[in-house]
């Protein structure tokens, strides 16, 4: 069995030495560095060839890859990078990592052709000016192949433990067994969906009810599935912490039950929740973990690949032992892990480190996407931008004296201020992008020269700026921009991305195998024409393990929640939640469009039924102000905890038994009606013919669906949730509820007991 490494894997294992050093930033964009290379290779001649696929072995390695460029007529064999600012700020080692990359090229290719020596040249081409600068020299085949040779020995005994691990591995995952004595009703049916998913290749959308524990039946079927299909890596991807915490828990299990089990498993933290040192700059003049981190690598990777449980704390332990950076250590253990768990943006944004590796490595994998309700409002925020005028004017009260000229060009070149409040341009300025072009290159030169931390204002707007004309390059009809202002000195410039699918469609195509699971995915044609799904997509609905008698839904038509409605609906919510209280006291949550709305309610109950334990969200809320909340729903306490739907409290907890009998939701949970979401409205209505649905209701209907689910989470579970509106009362809302509701249509006068 051969260990396949990529050429520029092979020269980042061996070949990167001293610091960590990000001040040579920032790289250009993937569509600037396509582009760049295009450049270079259009200047040669007409023999050049682009992009030459080479390969050899040593050993058990196959190391393989692509040279850019090879110009048979000068035998010259080319590595071309991209790059902006000053060449001359480049960090040694970076210039080290490239020769051993183009030299390795240069053996691969003596060794294919015969040739006794080679010309190489690595091919600085700079983004701004279109220039090159170019460093050549020339080896023989003899030296060439001892280079080679010594890179591999060194890569060899780790690829060798690697070889070992994995088979080991697909050994204990071939006679695996579900971890728990037996399946919950519908996660057997769930898990051999997956199964299947991975067994044909394709992607799955699976809607799945609360409470049959979709973590451990969506991972157990593609560990299982691992050794069966060549799996490199399985992505365990979240949208948010709690989701993250349970698929580490979910894999712990797996491990219990197949005790010494070689599986790792990583968990990818943010780089600010991370780091160790937020006062001090990513560089070895600057952070003591920075210094001599390639140095110190080898030997943290080594330990770090000891470790079964790599979350965030194991991670760091680590990291700290060996006196390296904890997130930069996750982000190189992502290449060893078996399992790396994150949040959707690690596969799915722009620059999404798994995504690339995958890519380069041509790694096979799986990706498991949970909640995947939310995916099509990350990845909207994933792919747009916006810029203030006024965060313009903060940075540049800050900025160097030789940095403002450049702002000040940009300022020249906002939108006008004389226009409408809200107005929809054609595409990103021109003038203004250009402008942008100069400050960045402005701010990353001064950067270069100063490796200091950076004024947050400036640094603030600087990322902004950075991150809206990346956006422009990519700008479409999935796309628009928008110009808000508010007064004559205050303005927003947007790209909104509206359909992410054109984004999302690579990184899909990409995986082996991927699977999007949640308990609320209907209708499932709008979740695959946002998502850009593949065609073959599967779409199944897991049955529910409950039944309708576990939980008495009434639909409360009589009372209009609207927000023309919604002073003469305050006195009969706060009623109706009385009474309700009276006929069964215990935990309840109540959920609202807004706080404004909230606080009416809450505050109406508070005055007319004072024995009624009330207590509300904050409207700003620190993690422990969550858990507090959380902490008021126990098995022996009563009250009505207020909150806001689509919040913290509407979706991703657990509140079992008589932690929470009931819910009351006050609301469709609608988008707001506003300029920006008309807009969203209209470019859905001309791109799918459902404008109002894709925009509004199935968003709004998604989050209702979810707050409810809330109050059912195990079989023993009973409970009430009531939803006020007339609205839920027509037939293309009620057909968004779940299957297995029995849906009681009442009026607020029978309602009580």
């Amino acid at each position: 069995m051969s260990y396949v490494v990529a050429v520029r894997a092979l020269c980042e294992f061996c070949a990167k030495q001293g610091d960590l050093d990000l001040r040579f930033t920032p790289s250009p964009t993937a569509q600037e560095g396509i582009a760049g290379h295009a450049v270079v290779a259009e200047r040669r001649g007409p023999g050049y060839q682009k992009e030459v696929s080479l390969s050899g072995e040593y050993g058990p390695l196959l190391v393989r890859g692509r040279a850019d460029g090879y110009d048979p007529a000068r035998n010259l064999i080319e590595e071309i990078k991209t790059f902006r600012g000053d060449l001359e700020r480049m960090p040694a080692n970076h210039r080290h990592l490239h020769w051993a990359q183009v030299r390795v090229y240069g053996h691969l290719l003596c060794a294919q052709l015969g040739l006794e020596q080679v010309s190489l040249a690595l091919v600085y081409f700079d983004i701004g000016k279109q220039t090159e600068t170019v460093l050549r020299e020339t080896r023989s085949a003899f030296d060439l192949h001892a280079m080679f040779d010594g890179l591999c020995e060194r890569f060899v005994a780790w690829a060798a433990q690697e070889l070992a691990h994995r088979q080991a591995r697909d050994a204990a995952l071939g006679a695996l067994r579900f971890p728990h004595p037996a399946f919950r009703p519908g996660q057997r049916d769930l898990a051999e969906t997956i199964f299947r998913a991975n067994s044909g290749a394709r992607c799955v959308l699976a809607q799945a009810p609360t409470g049959i524990g979709k973590t451990v039946g969506t991972l157990f079927p593609v560990l299982k599935a691992a050794p069966l299909h060549r799996l490199d890596k399985v992505f365990y991807l979240a949208a948010k912490t709690p989701g993250r915490k349970l698929a580490l828990d979910a894999a712990a299990a797996i491990k219990r039950s197949a005790p010494g089990m070689p599986l790792r498993v990583l968990e990818l933290v943010a780089r600010d929740k991370a780091c160790e040192h937020p006062d001090k700059a990513c560089h070895g003049d600057s952070c003591p973990l920075a210094k001599g981190f390639y140095d110190r690598l080898p030997a943290a990777r080594s330990a770090a690949r000891e470790v079964a449980l790599l979350d965030r704390e194991g991670l760091r332990e680590v990291a700290l032992a060996h006196q390296v950076c904890p997130y930069y250590l996750g982000s190189e253990m992502a290449r060893w892990s078996d399992v790396v768990v994150g949040d959707y943006n690690y596969y799915f944004d722009m620059g999404a480190m798994l995504y690339g590796l995958a890519l380069a490595n041509q790694w096979r994998v799986s990706v498991l996407v949970d909640e995947a309700h939310n995916m099509v409002s990350r990845a909207r925020k994933m792919y747009s931008a916006d810029l203030e005028r006024g965060a313009l004017r903060a940075a540049r009260a800050v900025a160097p004296a030789h940095l403002r000229k450049a702002l000040d060009k940009v300022g020249r070149s906002w939108p006008s201020k004389d226009g409408a409040a809200y107005e929809v341009l054609d595409a990103p300025p021109e003038k203004l992008l250009d402008a942008l072009q100069g400050a960045s290159s402005a701010i990353t030169d001064y950067l270069a020269d100063n490796p200091g931390p950076m004024e947050p204002d400036l640094q603030r707007f600087y990322f902004n700026a950075l991150h809206f004309a990346r956006l422009a390059e990519t700008f479409a009809e999935h796309s628009m921009v928008d110009c808000t202002r508010d007064g004559a000195h205050a303005s927003t410039l947007a790209i909104r991305n509206i359909v992410p699918a054109p984004f999302l469609k690579p990184r899909f195509a990409l995986a082996h195998a991927s699977a999007l699971f949640s308990a609320t995915l209907s209708p499932w044609n709008y979740y695959s024409d946002a998502l850009g799904l593949p065609d073959d997509t599967a779409w199944v609905d897991i049955d529910s393990p409950f039944v309708a008698e576990q939980l008495s839904v009434h639909v409360v038509r009589d009372i209009s929640t609207r927000f023309t409605h919604r002073a003469g609906s305050v006195a009969p919510i706060a009623a109706l939640i009385a009474r309700q209280y009276a006929q069964a006291p215990g935990n309840y949550l109540a959920f609202f469009s807004s706080f404004d709305y909230l606080d009416q309610v809450a505050e109406r109950v508070e005055r007319d039924y004072p024995d009624i334990p009330v207590f509300r969200q904050p409207r700003r809320m620190a993690e422990t102000e969550r858990d507090a909340f959380l902490g008021r729903f126990t098995l022996d306490s009563r009250g009505v905890g207020f909150a806001v739907l689509g919040g913290s409290f509407g979706e991703g907890i657990d509140l079992p038994g008589a932690r929470l009998i009931g819910a009351f939701i006050a609301t469709l949970g609608l988008p707001q009606m506003n300029p920006v979401n008309e807009q969203i409205r209209q470019r859905m209505q001309a791109t799918f013919g459902a404008g109002y649905d894709y925009t509004y209701l199935y968003p709004g209907m998604q989050k209702v669906v979810q707050a409810a689910g809330r109050v059912i989470r195990t079989e023993g579970d009973r409970g009430v949730v009531y939803l006020i509106d007339d609205r839920f009362a027509q037939p293309e809302v009620r057909e968004l509820l779940p299957r297995w509701w029995h849906v009681d249509q009442t009026r607020i006068s029978q309602s009580g007991p």
